[in-house]
């Protein structure tokens, strides 16, 4: 693995320090990858199969001028079809992929594009992912908000005018415990009116509880759909376990959810693989729960704290583009959300074409959502998850979206 993705660990006690190099270099340290563990629910499902069979067999090198073209007269967008426009054959031809994905949001988005905004609550977690700011050993901020200093951040962010949130801790049972997540999710129901969270993955009788505390939707990052890569990448924790995470947006849905999201974090393994897998996990739950709201994410690496030597492999805003408008053609009718991650003039242009959905007054750290809107100094603030690329304002993210003669919605749904 490139040593690049690890962390300067000069800060981490001799035990420590021998523990995380022992796993970095010693394969037979860490615990088998595909084996749940205790207390972990397993469901019946063949969905993680087919996507993986599909994306193992998946030779985009294959792809010519021709099949490209093929797949942009179809009406319809097969799998076949969305593998041509994913392969590097494809890439001349990004402008009229471009107005193809332009045409199918316009046909059923119209012009609008969905305003919402995370909120970080806890930064503890107890997985070793090489290449996340909240990693186990990484020597960074840690704190964890108290339900008051919760309720606190939500006034500040609910009187900006924003209306959807999505929560998000390190994944650490821990220290954010189910009970302390839903308690939170209650006090958002108080001050928005859509309410996400992005936590680790848990059974279905949890995300079942959490549903009953205002939880609208859920998502869960699988980061890569590559096993080996993924072994390669979590080396310690729950989230080392590759199945019962691919499994968490399925286990949600069973729970009630009326929404997910799936999302590989490109750069980490073969950004064309990823994509294929991220898309058809989407296509299958689709076809198995039609009455669901499911939707894609598109974050690319980003630099965190301690390491500013991570950068998306391969990845760039080209390729970025060429990724969204093959979902959009392939997925005509799933939601397409585009992070602070990528930069503002990025995001200006991509919701143009074929996001529906971006983040707005985006803070990654812990607590600290007053001084970045107001301007008043935090008492306390843990450290950010990664480095954010377009830091703008709801109203400024608003203001820009209205001038680019989209129409920005905060919310569009009535309670009855």
């Amino acid at each position: 693995m490139d040593n690049n993705y690890f962390v300067d660990s000069d800060k981490l006690s001799e035990a420590a320090l021998e523990k995380k190099h022992r796993l970095e270099n010693d394969p037979s340290s860490r615990t088998d990858h595909m084996q749940y563990m205790e207390g972990m629910e397993q469901i019946s499902s063949d969905i993680r199969e087919r996507v993986i069979s599909e994306m193992k067999s998946y030779d985009y090198s294959k792809y010519t001028p021709a099949d490209v073209l093929r797949a942009l007269r179809h009406d319809t967008c097969s799998v076949e079809d969305f593998k041509a426009l994913l392969s590097p054959a494809a890439e001349p031809f990004l402008e009229q992929m471009a107005e193809r994905a332009r045409l199918e949001t316009q046909k059923h988005f119209g012009n609008t594009v969905y305003l919402f905004t995370p909120l970080y609550i806890a930064n503890y977690c107890e997985n070793y992912c090489v290449y996340c700011g909240f990693n186990c050993y990484n020597d960074i901020r840690r704190m964890k908000l108290s339900m008051e200093q919760i309720e606190h951040e939500m006034k500040v962010i609910s009187e900006s005018g924003m209306e959807e949130i999505l929560i998000l801790t390190g994944e650490s049972r821990t220290q954010s415990s189910v009970e302390y997540i839903g308690e939170a999710c209650k006090l958002a129901r108080k001050y928005f009116r859509l309410v996400g969270i992005e936590i680790y993955p848990v059974n279905t009788d949890e995300y079942r509880y959490l549903h009953e505390c205002g939880v609208d939707y859920v998502t869960v990052f699988q980061e890569t759909y590559d096993s080996d890569r993924y072994e390669q990448l979590h080396l310690l924790g729950h989230k080392r376990v590759f199945p019962y995470r691919f499994e968490a947006q399925e286990r949600a849905l069973m729970a009630g959810m009326r929404g997910i999201a799936c999302s590989a974090l490109l750069g980490l393994s073969d950004f064309r693989k990823d994509a294929l897998a991220s898309a058809l996990h989407v296509y299958h739950l689709q076809r198995k729960y039609p009455h669901a709201e499911i939707s894609l994410s598109c974050p690319r690496l980003r630099p965190i704290v301690n390491n500013e030597k991570i950068n998306p492999l391969d990845v760039h805003e080209k390729q970025l583009c060429q990724v969204l408008c093959a979902y959009r053609i392939f997925l005509p009718f799933c939601g397409i959300t585009v992070s602070s991650r990528e930069s503002e003039s990025f995001r200006n242009g991509i919701v143009k074409i074929a996001a529906t959905k971006i983040s707005a007054g985006v803070s990654t750290g812990i607590g600290d959502h007053e001084s970045k809107y107001t301007g008043k100094e935090a008492d306390e603030a843990g450290d950010e998850q990664f480095e954010i690329n377009d830091g703008r304002s709801l109203k400024k993210m608003y203001d820009d979206m209205s001038g680019e003669g989209l129409q920005p919605v905060l919310n569009d749904y009535l309670y009855v």
